[in-house]
C-alpha cells in the first residue's frame, strides 16, 4: 500500500474549463480545488468523461464496487470516516485560458528528453549517474541551452573535458533540440497508471508545465 505522504503527492492532470491540459499538480491541490468546488473531478471509462464534484466523487469512492471503480487504478487517502480516491484528472470550472507554451530548462527535463542516456556512449544510467555535459565548453564559448547541453555519464564527462566532441574523437549518439513539450509529461503518459491523460496531452499544438 501506498503511505499515505506519497499517495497526497500523486501526480493529477488539471483541464481548463475547455477540456484542455494547462499543468499537473499534487493530490493534495487537487483535493483542495475539488473541496472549494473549483474543479471537478474527471472518471474516464473508455472514451466517455465524467465530471463529478466532490461529494458525489467521495460518494463514488465509498460505493466503489456497486460503480464498478477498480481500486487498482487509483491511489487512495484515508480519512477519520472514509477513504477517497485520488482523481487522475480534474477540470477547473472557471479557467478557460492556456498557460505560456514553453518548456523550462531544468536538469530534470534534459534528463527526461534524453531518457536517463549518456549521449556519448549510449548506455542509459540512474539519475545519480549522470551529469549534464556543455557539447561546446563554456570555456570555448558554449552557453546553457537545450541545443548545448546534454546527459552524459561521469566517465564519458572525464574523458571529453573541456573539448568539443569532434576534439575528444566522441561523436553524439543524437543532436540535442528544445522538446516541443515537457519531456517528464511524455514519459509519465508512456506508463499504464497514466493512460487516461493521453487523450489530453497527445495532441502536438500545446504542452502541459509541471508546477
Amino acid at each position: 500500500m501506498i503511505a499515505q505522504g506519497a499517495t497526497l503527492n500523486s501526480h493529477v492532470l488539471v483541464l481548463n474549463k475547455m477540456w484542455m491540459a494547462i499543468r499537473v499538480v499534487d493530490a493534495k491541490r487537487a483535493f483542495s480545488l475539488l473541496f472549494r468546488d473549483l474543479a471537478e473531478a474527471i472518471r474516464c471509462d473508455d472514451a466517455s468523461y465524467t465530471g463529478y464534484d466532490f461529494e458525489s466523487w467521495t460518494d463514488l469512492s465509498q460505493a466503489r464496487e456497486d460503480h464498478g471503480v477498480n481500486e487498482e487504478h487509483y491511489s487512495w487517502v484515508s480519512t477519520v470516516r472514509f477513504d477517497i480516491a485520488v482523481p487522475k484528472i480534474i477540470r477547473l470550472l472557471g479557467y478557460d485560458r492556456l498557460p505560456k507554451q514553453d518548456v523550462k530548462l531544468n536538469r530534470r527535463n534534459i534528463f527526461a528528453r534524453d531518457h536517463n542516456t549518456c549521449q556519448y556512449c549510449g548506455h542509459k544510467f540512474p539519475t545519480q549517474e549522470l551529469s549534464l555535459d556543455h557539447v561546446v565548453p563554456r570555456s570555448q564559448g558554449g552557453g546553457s541551452s537545450w541545443v548545448n547541453l546534454v546527459c552524459c555519464c561521469v566517465d564519458c564527462n572525464s574523458r571529453k573535458g573541456g573539448r568539443t566532441p569532434k576534439q575528444a574523437r566522441m561523436a553524439l549518439i543524437r543532436k540535442p533540440v528544445k522538446p516541443k513539450r515537457n519531456p517528464v509529461i511524455s514519459l509519465r503518459v508512456g506508463s499504464d497508471k497514466y493512460a487516461s491523460w493521453r487523450a489530453f496531452v497527445d495532441n502536438a499544438y500545446w504542452s502541459v508545465e509541471l508546477k
